[in-house]
Order: C-alpha cells, then structure tokens, then sequence
C-alpha cells in the first residue's frame, strides 16, 4: 500500500507520525511518500522538501509568499499524480492542502483523505460543499463535526483528539513543583498565547488583570509558561508585574517536564482561546478564557460567528461551564473577577473538563490508530463501489 501525506507545522507532523504509526501497525508493508517534519520523517517518511516552507499562516503572509506557496503546491500536485499512490492524506493547513487535493482530482481518481476537519459548525458553513468536490473523507478531531461534513455529502469519520494521548504529570511532580518553586499557597496560570500578534493584543490586558489579582489576593501565585518563539517577549512583559511572577522558559524545560507539572499544580488559569483549554481540561486545571482581535476581525468574525461560545470544553461538553471573555467583553476587571470567582467555585468545570475528555476519545485506541482505521475502511469502502 502506498500513502502520500502531508503536514505543514508541528500540530500536523505530530498527527502525521500517529497515523503513520497506526497504518504501519494496520498494514505493515505500507510505504509512505509526501511532505512532512521531524516526526513523519522518523515514521519513514522523506519529506519532499521542508515542511517549513507551507508553513504560512494569516492573510498578509499568504500574499507576501504567494508565488512560493503556489510553486509548493503545483510541485506536491505534480508528485501526487505521478506517484498515484492508493491515497492521499492531507493534514490540516487548508490553504494549501485543499488547492493540492483540487489539482489531483482534476486530473485522476486518487481516493483523498483530509484530516482535520475545517470549523464549518463556527463560521463559513459553506467551505464543507466546496470541499466535496475534492476530497472523499474527513477525519474529524471533535465528536460534533461529522453531521457537518456528511450534509455536504463527504464521508467523516471521528477519530479522537490527539490531546488524550498527551503525558499528563502526577500529583507527586505537581507537589514537587510546588515545592521547588517556593508555592505553599494559591496559583494561577497565566496563558497569553503562543503566537507575537496574540501577545501584543492580550499582554496588556493580561498586565492589568494580573495588578487586580495581586491587590485582591497577595498569596496568589502568578506562573507563566512561555513558549519558545515569545518567551522573550513574554519575560519582559512581565518584568513589573507585583507579586513576583514565575516564568518558565523553553531553556528551563527542553522536554515538557515543568511545564506539565505547572498544568496539574495550578488551581485556576488564564488562557488564550485555542486548544490550550483541552490541554487544561486534561491536566484538570479550571480556567477563564479571554480574547481579543483587531477591530476589523471582531466586526467581520462577531457577523459570521454561529456559535455563543467558542471555547472548546464548552463546546464538547455541551455546557457554558468555563466563563469566557471575547472581543469586546476582553476587559481587565471582568476577568479578573471571573479569574476569582473560578478560584473560589470552580463549580461544574470539573465534570464539564472530565466529561471533554470522555467524549474526544479517552480511554479508547489512540487516535493515530482510529485514523488509520478510518482510512483503510474507507478505501475498502470505495473500491466495492468501484
């Protein structure tokens, strides 16, 4: 069996290797071309060439790199179609994975899989129709997505969130980091996001909400893991913050160890919106979720929004258990009282986190093996049709 997939960012190459796996552990002799990072190549895969390089986020980059990012996917197309592989999976990345799935169904048959499914049930209903031209099946990371894609008339399959197979730390490292730390009381994580633009936007905001914790609760612990790319930015933020904040920075933690540890420890967090808050519900940690955008985004976003909440846990829970503070509510003192009153009550968090958990497959086969699954029943599936 010959597979052609693709990854172009760590999330996608970290799914990649788990599919790559499963589909090895399913069918053995499998052999795998296609475009991915550190993770697929040590699953077998030799990466066409960097996976960084489609590696293109926001508008504003996508015209800046057009012509580089339409030669990549004129080149991935062109390997597809000569390779003929028994599938094509592409990973996430629409911007560039569903031009290259367009190309090679224009001019073959090639059954094409696209994991991750887009987030029609939020904004953009109309991308699922668009997407049936061109792709055969959807492998779904939320348990609610598959109606959405099956309307517009592509198989979908739900095969979990890779965040329950994440390492969790133990009540003993989150004691030990407690104590290492000098922490014998309250701790509240503060999670401003990973990316430059979301630091600039929240970190203000994120400043003030930190004087109002201090002044209302001196014994509580501010920590703050920061993620390679912004741990600068973040580490001068914070230089004059009260109550002596602790930052832990990538060099501190090549392998994930404290950070983990900081996750299981705390009693409440402030996070960003994204899938930070699955990684909190995993970890247990209640939490408060704030954002904030340009103005022009809030206008055009708030307008195509379908949903009266967008934080994940709440969604697959099918509860409003985490308060959330989005776009114009994302005010310092709100927060702050919301960041509080979880301290005080987290109130039904716990059994909305556990119940997450339960629902995006924990317990169950690892999701890199409901995906493999997934995808040789649907090419057993298409070729009865045939």
């Amino acid at each position: 069996m010959r597979v052609f997939i693709t990854a172009g960012e760590a999330s996608g190459d970290k799914l990649g290797a788990a599919l790559m796996q499963g589909l090895k552990e399913l069918m053995p002799e499998v052999t795998f071309r296609g475009i991915g990072g550190p993770r697929m190549e040590a699953e077998g895969l030799d990466s066409l060439f960097p996976m960084d390089e489609i590696s293109i986020m926001g508008i504003g980059e996508i015209l800046k790199e057009y012509r580089q990012l339409k030669a990549r996917i004129r080149q991935t197309a062109d390997a597809v179609i000569a390779e003929k592989p028994d599938v094509l999976i592409t990973i996430d990345l629409p911007e560039f994975s569903l031009r290259v799935n367009r190309l090679v169904k224009a001019v073959s048959d090639v059954r094409v899989v696209h994991y991750v499914a887009p987030t029609v049930w939020a904004w953009r209903p109309g991308r699922a129709k668009k997407m049936a031209s061109h792709v055969d099946q959807v492998l779904a990371l939320l348990p609610f997505e598959p109606p959405y894609m099956e309307a517009a008339g592509i198989d979908c399959d739900f095969v979990g969130h890779p965040v329950v197979m994440d390492p969790q730390a133990s009540e003993t490292e989150a004691e030990a980091f407690r104590a290492r730390h000098g922490i014998d009381g309250p701790m509240a994580l503060m999670l401003p996001g990973s990316r430059r633009s979301e630091i600039a936007r929240l970190m203000p905001i994120f400043t003030d909400v930190a004087a109002r914790l201090h002044d209302a609760r001196p014994d509580l612990r501010l920590v703050l893991p920061a993620a390679p790319n912004v741990a600068k930015t973040v580490q001068e933020a914070v230089a004059g913050w009260p109550g002596a904040p602790l930052i832990i920075t990538p060099d501190q933690d090549a392998d994930g160890a404290e950070k983990r540890a900081a996750f299981r420890a705390a009693d409440v967090a402030l996070a960003a919106s994204g899938t930070v808050s699955l990684e909190l519900a995993a970890a247990g940690t209640p939490m408060v979720i704030a954002y904030d955008m340009s103005w022009l985004s809030r206008q055009i976003i708030g307008r195509m929004l379908l949903v009266d909440t967008v934080t994940l846990v709440n969604l697959v829970s099918e509860t409003r258990a985490v308060p959330e503070f989005i776009g114009q509510k994302c005010l310092p003192e709100p927060i702050a009282d919301g960041v509080l009153s979880v301290l005080a009550d987290p109130g039904d968090q716990k059994a909305a986190m556990a119940l997450t958990m339960e629902r995006l497959g924990q317990g169950q086969d690892f999701p890199g093996l409901r995906a493999a699954r997934a995808v040789l029943n649907g090419l057993a599936g298409s070729a009865t049709k045939h």
